[in-house]
């Protein structure tokens, strides 16, 4: 079975508090008959902006101020339907080249890519990567530090040296990561402001499967995702007897995350309360544990909603991922800003 641990990890990573991040993620497939061979998507603030894919031969906005930008800019658009198109084709021909570099004649194979940056609105620090993947592993990454690419292969050494010694290149990609891409990114959070910088808080709710089981602290419908969530004793942040869950994403854009703790003893309930932090939001939202409280499903469907609603989110997530994004490059005349 293919490994998505590549897959995962672009997507889960996660802009810390004050960020703002732009992400390219593209997605080239082989063998994959009920998947487009291209599929791109463009994220800004883990919000998708742009989709494309070979099937649809073109790009679309995803958001009502993208929409408005593109307006503004026409041309955007037309760059961004032009990359897709393109990075389709040098996908086919790089997956057929890394198909042969492993010895591959058929079967299943995914060749990824993810670029961005994130930039601080509060420090002003902008950090950039790029890096590819195949078949759910690392194939090779740029070193912004050193201005060269490591390659965690065998099979990607021989890309890795010609690279390297491509010195343009390498100072194009550095542009990009450290100028190009964060302006971009500024361009799209004024143009997103009243969407990206919303805050909206989350309802919270107590959940237990039986008497024994953990109660689950889950809360919904929060925005953004630089959030926390955690259970207090006496006041006290617990490190131990707690099950700390991830952000996920639901489908209306907004997010769920939840902090599982062991039963505790029966006369100490009173002494446990669950503390939910939002970013740029003063007040803390805080659930004291009461059994009255609880939601379970004996007899009641809270609990399976719950898990039913935690598996569509993973599988939201993991949909997200596997969309990949195109690349902007320049047009005639000027110098290629990615490799083929």
């Amino acid at each position: 079975m293919m490994k998505i641990v590549f897959l995962l990890l672009l997507c889960c990573r996660s802009a810390s508090s004050g960020t703002h991040s732009l992400r390219f993620f593209y997605t080239g497939s082989y063998g994959v008959m009920t998947f487009p061979e291209f599929v791109g998507v463009v994220m800004v603030d883990e919000v998708e902006v742009i989709y494309c894919d070979s099937s649809i031969g073109g790009a679309e906005p995803k958001q009502d101020w993208m929409r408005k930008l593109i307006k503004d800019d026409p041309e955007h658009m037309d760059w961004y339907s032009n990359e897709c198109h393109t990075s389709h084709n040098t996908f086919k021909t790089t997956t057929e080249i890394l198909m042969q570099s492993f010895n591959q004649t058929g079967g299943v194979h995914i060749y990824q890519r993810m670029f961005g940056c994130e930039w601080d609105d509060e420090t002003a620090e902008v950090n950039g990567y790029d890096q590819y993947g195949y078949d759910g592993e690392d194939f090779i990454e740029f070193d912004l530090k050193t201005e060269t690419w490591i390659a965690p292969t065998p099979q990607a050494v021989t890309t890795k040296h010609k690279w390297d010694n491509d010195r343009a290149g390498l100072f194009y990609i550095k542009n990009y990561l450290t100028q190009v891409c964060p302006e971009w990114l500024k361009k799209y959070v004024n143009y997103g402001r009243s969407s990206l910088l919303r805050t909206a808080l989350p309802s919270v709710s107590l959940l237990q499967k039986t008497p024994s089981s953990p109660v689950s602290c889950h809360a919904t419908g929060f925005y953004p995702d630089r959030a926390m969530m955690f259970w207090r004793k006496d006041g006290e942040e617990l490190d131990e007897d707690v099950d700390q869950g991830e952000i996920l994403p639901n489908h209306d854009g907004t997010f769920q995350m939840s902090v599982d703790l062991k039963s505790p003893a029966p006369g100490d309930w009173e002494r446990y309360e669950c503390v939910f932090q939002l970013s740029g939001v003063k007040e803390d939202i805080i659930k004291r544990l009461d059994k009255a409280g609880i939601r379970t499903n004996r007899g009641q469907a809270g609990i399976t909603g719950n898990i039913i609603i935690r598996a569509a989110s993973a599988l939201f997530l993991f949909a997200s991922c596997i969309t990949g994004v195109f690349i902007w490059r320049r047009r005639k005349g000027e110098e290629q800003m990615f490799y083929s």
